[in-house]
C-alpha cells in the first residue's frame, strides 16, 4: 500500500495583511517543497500528462519563479525553468528552491509597506508592489501545487498538502 501523508490546514497567522499574505505563501511553499521531497527516481522527472508537466518541472520552475520576482534574477526561457537538468536529483531540486525561498524571506523581512514598490536589484524598469508580488506568488505556487498533488499521487498513491 502507498504511504500517504496526512493532511495539513491551512495556517491560523496575526490578523494583518502582511502576516495572512506571507503565512499562505510560505503554507504553500512548504506544501509542494514536501509534495515534491521523497519522490521516486524516475518517476519523478516522468510527464504523466501532454503537456511534459512533471514533479520535479514544477519545483524547478517556482525556484526561477522565487528569483525573478524576488531576488532580480533574469529569466530568458520560462518554458525551459520548466526542465530540470539531467543530474539534478531530488534533494538538489528542492534544497534549491528552499535556498531561493529563504532567500526572498530575506528580502521580504525588509519590506514593511505593503504598497511600496518591491525591492529588486539588478532588475531595471518599475517593479510591482509587494501586495502585488506577494499575491501573484499565492496564485502561482498554488497553483503548480495544485498540479503537484494530482502527478504525485499518479506517481506513488501518496495524497495530502
Amino acid at each position: 500500500m502507498p504511504s500517504r501523508r496526512r493532511d495539513t490546514p491551512p495556517p491560523r497567522t496575526a490578523n494583518t495583511e502582511v502576516d495572512v499574505l506571507r503565512g499562505f505563501l510560505d503554507y504553500l511553499r512548504a506544501s509542494i517543497a514536501a509534495k515534491v521531497d521523497g519522490a521516486p527516481e524516475p518517476a519523478v522527472r516522468t510527464a504523466a500528462v501532454p503537456s511534459g508537466t512533471n514533479l520535479l518541472g514544477l519545483l524547478t520552475h517556482l525556484t526561477a519563479v522565487e528569483g525573478a520576482m524576488f531576488l532580480g534574477e533574469k529569466v530568458t526561457d520560462w518554458q525551459a525553468t520548466f526542465h530540470p537538468a539531467a543530474e539534478d536529483g531530488v534533494t538538489d531540486v528542492v534544497a534549491r528552491y528552499r535556498e531561493s525561498v529563504d532567500r526572498s524571506n530575506t528580502i521580504l523581512d525588509t519590506c514593511t509597506d505593503l504598497g511600496a514598490p518591491l525591492p529588486r536589484p539588478g532588475r531595471p524598469g518599475s517593479a510591482p508592489s509587494v501586495r502585488w508580488a506577494l499575491t501573484h506568488m499565492i496564485e502561482e505556487t498554488g497553483r503548480h501545487a495544485g498540479h503537484a498533488d494530482i502527478l504525485r499521487e499518479l506517481v506513488d498513491g501518496a495524497t495530502g498538502r
